[in-house]
């Protein structure tokens, strides 16, 4: 059985991005570990589990208790009823901090995201965090970024300056689902129109140019190795329209993927087959370092 390690920021983590892995990875018998930047308990973003905030009541406090739009964008129930047996674990209440992963042994790094600037700019931007996935992927260990994870990855860099991207093929939160997500909630959430970007255009800069997509794609080897649902696929409108999540009994709205120990996802809707993909990524890597 491996060792995971999954870092998360102080506040605003995905709740589906952590605790359906989370879940799947303990009951397969495999030991979690979790860091934050101070060593005390995580926060995640509160609308992802509530969904309140993202309509245009949502400042009037007695109305916000009613989500609309905000039931489109928050966790599913199973992400949320894996997420109340998450905060009650004695593992995710007694993280590690950032400056003692590396005293740590582990196996194999799980990546969540999330998006509001409040609290994953830190996460995003941490050398420390950057330096653990690059010797992650120096010693070919099992990584697993998903949706803003994979903006971390991106920016983690190799001896010769390039990402450990390079060469690689990955997905992340695609221009289509952020920018989809972000029209809705700037007009619906329009005090704080830009709550679904991390990170916004400065002046001359096209539109989208700092998505998780483009950035990521600009450090590829080739923009092609940004991998999208091809238009001949099955379930593609499910796949794509941002409206469906997959669930434990049916997958056929998630899309990842694999490239040797690296595995990648989109966006939440990904989860359950982001999580089972790891699984099997493990039992693959034990099986081979048994032979």
């Amino acid at each position: 059985m491996a060792t995971v390690l999954i870092p998360l920021p102080a506040l605003d983590y995905d709740p589906s991005e952590v605790a359906v892995p989370w879940r799947a990875l303990t009951q397969a018998g495999h030991t979690v570990v979790f860091a934050t930047p101070d060593g005390k308990i995580a926060s995640a973003d509160p609308i992802m589990l509530s969904g309140e905030g993202l309509d245009p009541w949502g400042l009037i406090p007695g109305l916000r208790k009613f989500p609309l739009f905000g039931l489109l964008l928050r966790a599913n129930r199973d992400a949320r009823n894996d997420h109340a047996l998450l905060v009650q674990d004695k593992a995710f209440r007694a993280p590690i901090r950032w400056n003692d992963i590396e005293a740590t042994p582990f196996d194999a790094l799980l990546l969540p995201g999330g998006h509001c600037k409040r609290g994953m700019r830190a996460y995003l931007e941490s050398k420390l965090l950057k330096n653990v996935v690059t010797e992650c992927f120096a010693a070919d260990k099992p990584v697993a970024a998903i949706c803003h994870g994979v903006l971390l990855v991106a920016r983690s860099t190799r001896d010769d300056g390039r990402s450990v991207l390079y060469g690689r093929r990955t997905t992340g939160l695609t221009w289509a689902l952020e920018k989809s997500a972000w029209s809705l909630t700037r007009i619906t959430r329009f005090w704080d129109p830009d709550y679904y970007r991390t990170y916004r255009e400065k002046a001359g800069q096209s539109p989208g140019y700092m998505s998780v997509q483009q950035e990521v794609s600009r450090v590829l080897a080739d923009s092609s190795d940004f991998l999208d649902v091809p238009r001949d696929a099955p379930h593609y409108r499910r796949k794509t329209s941002g409206l469906v999540r997959d669930t434990d009994s049916d997958d056929s709205a998630a899309f990842v993927v694999r490239d040797g120990n690296y595995l990648s996802a989109r966006w939440p809707g990904d989860v359950h087959r982001f999580a089972r993909e790891f699984l099997a990524m493990l039992k693959t890597v034990d099986e081979g370092s048994s032979q």
